[in-house]
């Protein structure tokens, strides 16, 4: 007989332990918990909990899988709606080991391995509600400081200026139109002022000629303002 490769194997070969695995399987989601031996119940563990996995994925090729090793529908179909979503929550450890001492007659070490089905901790859950609203709350937290540096920038990239409007309306005390493609600023009442749209706002000419704007068709067409 070949030896197993993990481990005592269960009952007289292959085939027999992996009948015991499920028949143990069974049992398990039937009563939600069973009394064994510790050898079987560290065996067990693994097995059963795989079979939660696929239960908690939930599609077909998952039931059938589960099918093919618990013959009982009425079993499977507890195991992929109650205990499923009694578990839902949990990525892991949906059994618990508990050792019992040794069985009368042989001495055997016994163990009640069960199904934990009991809602996650108080305290897992604050934790997962903290990770969520840190998670959602971390893209604004990134994008505010960036948004108000660039405004701050625009505001401060000349002396005496404001940045572009959308609707192309002068903000309070900031008449002056700029165009930074051609570098040509427009005062109120001259003749192109109202076809040009401001990219930049200026307080008076003066400020726009301090920062390398010039005035729009020569000084004489920008000084309609003064007169």
């Amino acid at each position: 007989m070949p030896t197993p490769a993990k481990g005592p194997r269960l009952g007289g070969g292959a085939a027999h332990e992996r009948l015991m695995l499920a028949n143990l399987s069974a049992a398990l989601f039937e009563h939600k918990r069973i009394t064994t031996t510790v050898t079987k119940a560290k065996r067990l563990k693994p097995y059963a909990e795989r079979l939660v996995t696929f239960a908690k994925r939930g599609d077909l090729a998952s039931r059938r899988r589960v099918l093919g090793l618990i013959s009982n529908k009425g079993i499977v179909h507890e195991l992929f709606t109650d205990i499923a979503q009694a578990v839902e929550n949990r990525n892991g450890g949906y059994t618990r080991i508990t050792k019992i001492g040794n069985r009368k007659g042989d001495n055997a070490p016994m163990a009640v391995i069960e199904l934990v089905l009991e809602p996650v901790s108080a305290k897992q859950a604050v934790v997962a509600e903290a990770t969520q609203a840190a998670a959602k709350a971390a893209p604004v937290a990134e994008e505010a400081p960036v948004e108000a540096a660039e405004t701050e920038a625009a505001e401060a990239k000349y002396a005496g200026s404001k940045p572009a409007t959308a609707d192309n309306v002068a903000p309070e005390g900031f008449e002056v139109k700029g165009n930074e493609d051609s570098m040509k600023y427009h005062v109120p009442g001259s003749r192109w002022y109202d076809a040009t749209v401001a990219e930049v706002w200026f307080d008076s000419a003066e400020s726009a000629a301090a920062a390398g704007f010039v005035p729009a068709g020569g000084e004489a067409a920008q000084a309609v303002e003064a007169e």
